[in-house]
């Protein structure tokens, strides 16, 4: 209570003397300044306020001094001040001192932007709005003040002083706003609050630095469709036209043809460009000489301006194919970066594609590949892609010029843009072999095996294409599996994204075409997504079905299992082997999972192996099967008719598996006991069909099916109830001597059991009862 008398009675003092003149606040004191913050007397605070605002102007030290000296709070504190001068001297200082950063960090900590924003008002003086608008062009500069500032409603006070007679106001307004919308709520409020032709007014301004303010602001408001809209119905087309018109705002041309770039992504304003003929103004700063800045920007606007079918030929009329070339070939990176945009863009005309290959830019662009700018590269990709899209002659041009070997490595880029462009053009490039088996050579698919685990969809869709395009060469599938390329596949099949689901299905496809890329994807999971993929309306497409049907196609073992039924174009091989029927939502397991099982009670696996082709497990052996293969080439393959090839493999089928077994003996033949004993001998559940000297249906179907393909005679397997399975045979039939031979077949069932060699007609009695029971 003493300490604060004391104060009091200072103040007191310092004031009387302040005010009979005996003493004057100089910058040299700004401890007395300070004090006198508070002082009861008005005249007082005011030559206070005016003595910091003095001392805080000579230098970012000064100004971190009187934060130091707790200046601050007095002084915000003042901004709600009865009197209009004390407002005035306050807001003036606070001006003065948020320059420093210092300064602006304690402004936000203190919650001063809600007192700072009242100062906006209509009521208050011009040199307050001019001061309070000062301090917010520097708090604007943060995050947290922006938002601030929006939710605090400030934005509407700031789009009124766009219209203030003082410059220096409408300049701090402008900038304040042109912070603020940089974020997309704020945006959306200014154009609602309908500032835009506030905003287009200062266009007209003496200051460039207020018309540039306007255009940056323009530039980052007309990203929105609406706003473009209320800028083209309040004539901001036009209005730029002019600056771009006046030579005299050379230096506001780059802003203004950024802004117009935003523009022309609306077909209202292409038409406009093509009715003023802007076209040809465009064409003009394209050869503005040391502007690289103006360059880019009309390039930018250029590749906006060629969405449109008729404006690339209106363009390739103006041969602006050539000029883009010479772009290309100038130091500035964001000119070659713009140049290489509008490449892209071009690349679209057919005839311009070709005029860019005579005029020798693939080679040009291949060597953009190697320059360090991430964006430089991704727009040189961008273009190859659009040259080499549908276009061979440009494709083999890239090849030439060694991209195909950056392409590659530009697949493990950071920047999801390169990456999915490079795919893309590897994609294009691939469907010629001997590019495709260079593009392999130099790791193409480890890479893309990295790509397939991005989060981008762009990246996805285009490495997934390239895949299905390069996964045709059986090598190019197997570095894909060891690169684990499949299991990003199969996680690829769960996407949520329509085109994502059906570029992968489309690869799975693809990749399925041999047994080992096949057998791994059914490891992974891929059969039961794909079979539940194609019962679905919502996730069913183009590709699911096929890729399905080429997953069993190259899985056999699996297709048998799941659907009970082998075609006489599926074709069994080494490594085949029959685990049984599927049961509804458990996945087949694969060979190797089931030879590494322990003995068990159940049904056993049996087992294919021919001695020829490739199996996973090298200690698998079958040499009785081998040599019925040999027999059955020995003796049933020179035979003339067909029926009679069929009876004589059936016979030899029988033998090998215990003779004819009469029907009504059927249950006193000991297959099962046989079999049992198989397993404990080979201490497995895999048992090879060949070894099998007692079996039935199920076994001797098999073993027919088998011979049959290695020989080449053509017969179906069909898995029945209860260990039935038969083979269909087809035959026709033949006219009388000197007759063409008729079309018709018949169909047969080979009896293996009862009567071997006799064939049933489909459909009869005699061959319904050998199906069932």
């Amino acid at each position: 209570m003493q300490e604060t008398s004391i104060f009091v009675v200072k103040c007191l003092i310092l004031s009387l003397l302040c005010q009979f003149g005996f003493i004057s606040i100089e910058s040299k004191s700004p401890e007395t300044a300070v004090l006198l913050l508070n002082s009861p007397e008005e005249d007082v605070i005011v030559k206070a306020c005016e003595a910091i605002f003095t001392f805080a102007e000579k230098g970012d030290e000064n100004k971190v001094s009187l934060l130091g000296l707790g200046a601050l709070d007095p002084l915000i504190r003042l901004l709600s001040h009865s009197s209009r001068a004390v407002r005035r001297g306050a807001v003036t200082a606070l001006g003065s001192m948020a320059v420093s950063s210092e300064v602006m960090k304690a402004l936000k900590k203190l919650n001063a932007i809600p007192s700072i924003l009242a100062k906006l008002s209509p009521e208050e003086e011009t040199v307050v709005h001019e001061f309070a608008t000062l301090c917010l062009t520097h708090l604007s500069k943060d995050f947290t003040c922006k938002a601030q500032i929006f939710d605090s409603n400030g934005l509407p006070a700031l789009i009124q002083l766009l219209s203030s007679p003082d410059p220096d106001v409408q300049k701090n307004s402008v900038e304040v706003i042109c912070n603020l919308v940089q974020d997309y709520k704020s945006r959306l409020a200014f154009h609602k609050l309908g500032g835009i032709p506030s905003l287009l007014e200062l266009l007209k301004s003496d200051f460039p630095v207020i018309q540039r303010l306007a255009l940056r602001t323009l530039h980052c408001i007309t990203t929105d469709p609406d706003s473009r809209h209320t800028f083209r119905e309040q004539q901001g087309f036009e209005k730029l036209m002019d600056v771009l018109s006046n030579a005299d705002f050379h230096d506001l041309h780059a802003e203004a043809l950024q802004t117009l770039s935003n523009c022309l992504s609306d077909s209202q304003t292409l038409k406009l460009v093509h009715q003023s003929r802007g076209l040809t103004r465009l064409l003009q700063f394209l050869q503005t000489p040391n502007a690289p800045e103006v360059q880019s920007a009309a390039v930018d606007c250029l590749t906006k301006v060629a969405q449109s079918p008729e404006s690339l030929r209106l363009l390739h009329e103006e041969e602006i194919e050539k000029v883009l070339v010479e772009l290309l070939s100038v130091e500035d990176i964001s000119v070659k970066t713009s140049a290489c945009q509008a490449v892209a863009a071009m690349s679209f005309h057919l005839d311009s594609k070709d005029v860019f290959r005579d005029l020798g830019v693939v080679p040009t662009l291949t060597r953009l590949l190697r320059r360090e700018s991430l964006k430089l590269r991704a727009a040189a990709t961008r273009a190859l892609y659009g040259l080499s899209h549908g276009d061979q002659l440009n494709a083999l041009s890239i090849y030439n010029s060694g991209g195909h070997e950056l392409l590659v490595q530009q697949l493990y880029e950071a920047c999801p843009k390169t990456v999915a462009s490079s795919a893309a053009t590897l994609h294009n490039m691939a469907a010629q072999e001997a590019i495709r088996s260079s593009i392999l050579s130099h790791g193409a698919m480890r890479a893309l095996a990295e790509a397939l685990k991005s989060k981008d969809t762009a990246v996805l869709l285009s490495s997934l294409l390239c895949v299905a395009e390069l996964a045709c060469e059986e090598d190019a599938r197997a570095e894909l599996r060891r690169a684990g390329g499949l299991e990003a596949l199969v996680r690829l099949l769960h996407s949520h994204h329509q085109e994502v689901l059906k570029n992968a299905c489309f690869a799975v496809k693809v990749c399925a075409s041999d047994e080992p890329s096949a057998v791994e994807l059914c490891r992974l999971g891929a059969l039961e997504v794909l079979q539940e993929m194609t019962r679905s309306e919502s996730r069913r497409n183009t590709f699911s079905e096929l890729a399905l049907n080429s997953l069993l196609k190259s899985n056999l073992s699996v297709k048998y299992s799941l659907m009970g039924r082998l075609a006489s174009t599926d074709i069994i091989t080494s490594g085949f082997y029959d685990a049984g029927k599927a049961r509804t939502g458990q996945r087949v397991l694969t060979l190797e999972e089931l030879i590494q099982q322990p003995l068990n009670q159940h049904r056993p696996v049996f087992a294919v192996f021919t001695g020829t082709g490739k199996t996973n497990d090298e200690t698998a052996d079958d040499g009785v099967l081998q040599t019925l293969i040999k027999e059955a080439k020995e003796n049933v393959l020179p035979l003339t008719a067909e029926r009679e090839q069929y009876a004589a493999l059936a016979r030899l089928v029988s033998e090998a598996m215990g003779g004819a077994v009469p029907e009504d003996q059927l249950h006193e033949f000991p297959w099962t006991l046989h079999l049992s004993e198989l397993k404990f001998h080979l201490q497995s559940n895999v048992v090879p069909i060949g070894s099998i000297r007692k079996g039935i249906y199920c076994h001797r179907a098999l073993l027919f099916k088998c011979l049959s393909d290695c020989i080449g005679l053509s017969c179906s397997l069909v898995r029945g109830d209860y260990n039935r399975a038969w083979n269909e045979v087809v035959l026709f039939d033949e006219d009388p001597p000197n007759m063409q031979r008729s079309l018709r077949r018949s169909r047969f069932i080979v009896d293996l059991m009862h009567q071997p060699g006799r064939l049933l007609d489909v459909d009869t009695p005699a061959a319904l009862q050998y199906q069932t029971i």
